[in-house]
This record gives C-alpha cells, sequence and structure tokens, in this order.
C-alpha cells in the first residue's frame, strides 16, 4: 500500500464529508431559535426571577449573563486515570467545549465511571465491567435531569463505556452526539507489530514453555505505546464502528487513533454540530431506528467485530422502546459479508482502516451492494446515502474488500439456538476455517472461570472436550464476566482450534477459537447450561446456526427437578442490587423497562 497517498486521500474524505477549516455559517433563524428556550429543559433553572438563585451558582463559575441564558450542553466524558483507553479524553472534551462556545452554546463537562475491560479481566474485577455500562447510563441521565442541559456530547474510550453513553443519549433524547477517544497505536516487539492481544496469548506461551519470562517482561513493556484503547476490532473498536452506522457519530470520528491531532478537530466539530442538532430539533429517537440497528448490526458483522455487540444493540434498541433482540441481531449477522480484514481474525488494526478510508469506506461498500439502509438520519442532518455521496472507493488497500467480493459470505459472527441455548447464543467465526466451524466432543464443566483457567494454565484438560463455563450469566456471576484470559491461554497453548469452549458468560472481542458466549437461559435461573455433565456430548454447529446436547427432553427435565440454585458471592452493594434486576442476555441485559414503558422522555420536560 502507498501509505503516504492514502493517508493523503483519507484526509481529503475528511474535509469533503465534516467541512473542518471551514467557517460555520450561523443563520439568524437558527441563533433565534437557540435563544428561544420555552421547550428547553434548561429553562427550569436559567428563566425568570424564580430562578436568581439557581442563576447564582452559575455566576459563582465565572458565567456571563449571556452564557446562563445560551442552551447548555453536557459535555460527558470518561476520563480516568484507569487505563490509556481514556487518558485522553479530558483534553478532546476541552475541544469539543471550544466548538459549543463557538456555537452560540454554554458548555458544562462533567465526568463519569469507567472499568477498563483489560485490567479487569481475569479476576473478580471483571463482574464490574457490564454492571458499569448501567452506571454510565443512569449517572449520566441523572446528571442531565439534575442540573437541565439541552443537549449531550459524549466522550467515551473502553468497552462498555461506548454503549452505556450511547443508551444515556437516547433515553435522553436531548440532541446528542457521541465521540469515540479513539483507539491505541499498535506496539512493535522485535520488529513484528503486536497488541496487548498478544500479551494475554503470551500467558499460554509461559504455562507451556513456548515463551521465556524473559520474552514476556520484554513484550509487556511495548504492547500499548500510546493512548486510546485496543487497536484491533475488539468491543471498544466494534462499538465505535457501530456509533458511526447507527447514525450517532460524526463520518470518520470513530476511526482516528487517540494520539491524532485531527481528534482535537473532529471534537471542535462536534460541539457545533449538537447545536445545529439543537436548532433544527433532531433528536437520537430520530436517528436510533430499527434500520439504523439493522445497520448497526451489519457493520459489526462485516468488519468481524466483538460479540458483545449482540448484547449492546439489543440494550441501545431497549433505550428506545424498540424490541431488536439477539435473534434479531444474529440474522443480520447471518446475511452480511465478512469484508474487513482486522485482527484478531485478520491482519490488520484500527489505525490501518482509518488510514485508508475508515469507516465510511466499509459503509460505502456495504450501501452499494445493498447490505445497508441509506435514508436513515446521522447527526450531520444528513442521511447515510447523503454522507456517504462523496466518498470513493480506494482500489489501492487490502483492509476493507468489496461486498460482492468478501473474505466470507457471511458475517463474522453468528447466532445459535437449541437444547443447550432455547434463549439462544452466539459465536464469533471470523478467521475460522468452514471446516472448522462444526464441533463435537464430551463436555468438561466448570463452575465459574477460575476453575476453568487453573484447568488450563495445569493442562488439566482433552483435546476434543468442549469446555464448559457457568454460573457466569448476567445474574449468576453476578456481572456477565469476559472469558479472555482462559481463552488467550488456551491458544498460546496451541489449543485454539483443537478444544471449543461455552459460557453463560461473555467473551473478549480479542477471543479467537471456538467459543461461544451468552447461552441462555443462564445456569443461575435454570437453563439447560446448569444442567450439564461431564461428559455429555455437546455439538457447535456455526453452520446450521444451533448448539444442542445430546439428551432428550425427558432426561433434562428429570435433572431440572434435582437442580438448586448455586448462591453466589454478591450478598450486598452494587452488584447484589444489579442481580435483583438485571434481565436475560437475549434482551441486552437491561435493568429497567425502557422507551416501551415510558410515558415522557427528558428532553420534553
Amino acid at each position: 500500500m502507498n501509505i503516504p497517498a492514502l493517508r493523503e486521500r483519507r484526509r481529503a474524505a475528511v474535509q469533503r464529508t465534516l467541512g473542518i477549516g471551514c467557517a460555520k455559517a450561523w443563520s439568524e433563524v437558527m441563533v433565534t431559535r437557540l435563544n428561544d428556550k420555552s421547550k428547553l429543559p434548561s429553562r427550569h433553572v436559567t428563566e425568570g426571577p424564580d430562578r436568581a438563585p439557581h442563576r447564582s451558582y452559575l455566576y459563582a463559575m465565572g458565567l456571563t449573563r449571556e452564557q446562563i441564558h445560551q442552551p447548555l450542553v453536557g459535555v460527558a466524558s470518561c476520563w480516568n486515570e484507569a487505563a490509556p483507553c481514556n487518558i485522553s479524553l479530558m483534553r478532546q472534551a476541552q475541544a469539543v467545549k471550544k466548538g459549543v462556545a463557538a456555537a452560540n452554546g454554554t458548555p458544562r463537562e462533567f465526568c463519569t465511571i469507567t472499568v477498563t475491560d483489560g485490567i479487569a479481566m481475569g479476576h473478580g474485577g471483571m463482574r464490574a465491567s457490564l454492571p458499569s455500562r448501567e452506571v454510565i447510563a443512569d449517572s449520566v441521565e441523572l446528571t442531565m435531569r439534575g442540573h437541565a442541559y439541552d443537549a449531550l456530547v459524549g466522550l467515551a474510550g473502553c468497552d462498555k463505556s461506548l454503549p452505556g453513553m450511547m443508551m444515556a443519549m437516547v433515553r435522553l433524547n436531548v440532541p446528542s452526539i457521541f465521540i469515540y477517544g479513539g483507539s491505541i497505536l499498535p506496539g512493535s516487539f522485535r520488529g513484528k507489530p503486536v497488541t496487548v492481544q498478544d500479551l494475554f496469548e503470551a500467558v499460554g506461551k509461559v504455562a507451556v514453555g513456548d515463551m521465556s519470562l524473559e520474552d514476556l517482561d520484554e513484550l509487556e513493556q511495548v504492547a500499548c505505546p500510546s493512548a486510546g484503547a485496543c487497536g484491533a476490532q475488539f468491543t471498544a473498536n466494534t462499538m465505535a464502528t457501530v456509533s458511526e452506522a447507527i447514525g450517532l457519530a460524526l463520518p470518520y470520528s470513530a476511526g482516528a487513533p487517540a494520539p491524532y491531532e485531527i481528534r482535537d478537530k473532529f471534537c471542535a466539530t462536534a460541539g457545533e454540530k449538537v447545536m445545529e442538532l439543537l436548532a433544527n430539533r433532531i433528536r437520537p429517537r430520530d436517528i436510533v431506528t430499527r434500520k439504523a440497528l439493522e445497520n448497526a448490526a451489519t457493520v459489526v458483522a462485516a468488519s468481524g467485530g466483538s460479540t458483545n455487540a449482540a448484547l449492546h444493540l439489543p440494550a441501545i434498541a431497549h433505550e428506545c422502546g424498540i424490541e431488536f433482540t439477539l435473534f434479531d441481531v444474529a440474522e443480520i449477522f447471518r446475511r452480511t459479508p465478512y469484508i474487513a480484514d482486522l485482527k484478531p481474525g485478520g491482519r490488520y488494526v484500527a489505525k490501518d482502516m482509518f488510514e485508508v478510508g475508515g469507516i465510511p469506506l466499509l459503509m460505502k461498500t456495504l450501501l452499494d451492494h445493498g447490505f445497508m439502509h441509506g435514508d436513515c438520519m446521522t447527526v450531520t442532518g444528513r442521511t447515510i446515502a447523503e454522507n456517504m455521496d462523496r466518498v470513493t472507493w480506494n482500489p489501492d488497500q487490502d483492509v476493507v474488500y468489496p461486498a460482492n467480493r468478501p473474505i466470507t459470505p457471511t458475517g463474522g459472527v453468528v447466532g445459535l439456538k437449541g437444547n443447550l441455548a432455547p434463549e439462544g447464543a452466539i459465536v464469533k467465526v471470523a478467521g475460522i476455517p468452514a471446516e472448522k466451524q462444526v464441533f463435537t466432543g464430551p463436555a468438561r464443566v466448570f463452575d465459574g472461570e477460575e476453575a476453568c483457567f487453573a484447568a488450563v494454565q495445569s493442562r488439566g484438560y482433552k483435546e476434543g472436550e468442549v469446555l464448559v463455563i457457568r454460573y457466569e450469566g448476567p445474574r449468576g456471576g453476578p456481572g456477565m464476566r469476559e472469558m479472555l484470559s482462559t481463552t488467550a491461554a488456551l491458544y498460546g497453548q496451541g489449543m485454539g482450534d483443537k478444544v471449543a469452549l461455552i459460557t453463560d458468560g461473555r467473551f473478549s472481542g480479542a477471543t479467537r477459537g471456538f467459543c461461544v458466549g451468552h447461552v441462555g437461559p443462564e445456569a443461575a435461573v435454570g437453563g439447560p447450561i446448569g444442567l450439564i455433565r461431564d461428559g455429555d456430548v455437546i455439538t457447535l454447529d456455526a453452520i446450521q446456526g444451533t448448539l444442542s446436547v445430546a439428551l432428550s427432553d425427558e432426561e433434562l427435565a428429570e435433572r431440572r427437578k434435582a437442580w438448586t440454585p448455586r448462591p453466589n458471592s454478591a450478598t450486598s452493594g452494587y452488584l447484589w442490587k444489579y442481580a435483583q434486576g438485571v434481565g436475560p442476555a437475549l434482551y441486552g441485559a437491561v435493568t429497567h423497562p425502557g422507551g416501551a414503558k415510558e410515558t415522557q422522555s427528558y428532553a420534553d420536560v
């Protein structure tokens, strides 16, 4: 690939699409609309004599009278010092605020939590990961409600923070734009590009003597060389791709790596654009429709994205009052070609795709060949088709294939159903040859990930077995942990294609091998996975879309009679609270009734 030429092509495309560097012309009509607060939430804290005490707090922070009576825009960031995914978000938030201020708005910055999966992985901390998605959405909602902000720009950098922020946007339904903090740059280990995935797999290599502790020490110091989220098509980059396809992010903005200076331009433009959305009364639920959700599922499959999207898309839909289950997602996956050659199943990382044309290049070929709905509205104020109109195909690259000449004809992620998973399950097959997408073997059952990881580390399993990890579902964990430490160790031992693994928990976007997650109903509520015994013969068929155990309905019914719930350690605190209310993975593991039960959205208070 001619990298300098590709970069120039990409830079020109970004400027054409967003108008970066061009002065924004604000008409008198738009300014007049923004100055009319009669229907904006902030009127409850800034307008009229009885709000003088409220205004005094704003004056105390240095705001002018003009700024107080402008629309108030929440700039929500998941900044923290936990991991490189989030470390650049504070800087990017400042650029957003400049854009808001330049477009006659008053930005109000606030932070929410993030749990970073890479650090939470492989121990009890991973139980906090999925629940953090709900806390992020809830805390952004409460901050916006409590202070009566009129619009929202949300910045997120790590796995669950992306869907959490998007869930808050559609829940609140005030004009909103999503900003991804950007991906990390790839590391270099003795001349070879590496990611954190290589480190997780290196643990398995050390266990079997294929790597020394000295080499592991060297690798861990170079694998993550910059700010940004994990660079391959793991969960963060998958949901970043979703943010553009679903219409909540500006074109190209989700592809630019965190260290690139162009990120600040995207952020400033988002601040300006959210004011346009406010003036034109374009809201998230005008954007996130059934068709938009289908577009989102399409780019996940086409890019070989994370199975976690099958959990997050139903949850985003739930906030809108749209029923879009794991089975709906799986149906889109089934008919979508796999066209982006991205790690962990392929060769490239997010930076590479951005250099050759970004997420719009992926969307363009999918749209041209009939796999996307072009009439969906986006935060640009234009439709997907209108955004793509000036995107040209780049023939001088091999990161993204044309949709009519795919890597494989069906998506990189497949939904499964059968007597072992009546509520469905999900498997990522990107990079797995078709002849290896069917697996039959005896079960080896583990209650919890730690027991399975210990068996893997000690080689206490056999080739041809199906490892079953249960009581890791949303309620049973609680928290539906990811199993990357276990799956990566298997792969590092050279056993990634010699055993299969199923769980009612989740897998990381970095997981490789025949690994089935989201098995439902989960063991904690009496699902069939909780009834399996060592030696039961399990068949996983990603071609036919089935997951079954060679037991009759009568045998399963007899075992259910003898089954009793297994207690877990979450007897107090947030995880206890989460376990009481969380629903099944089929519907996104959500914790409240959602938009369907709403009588008034926050935007209309």
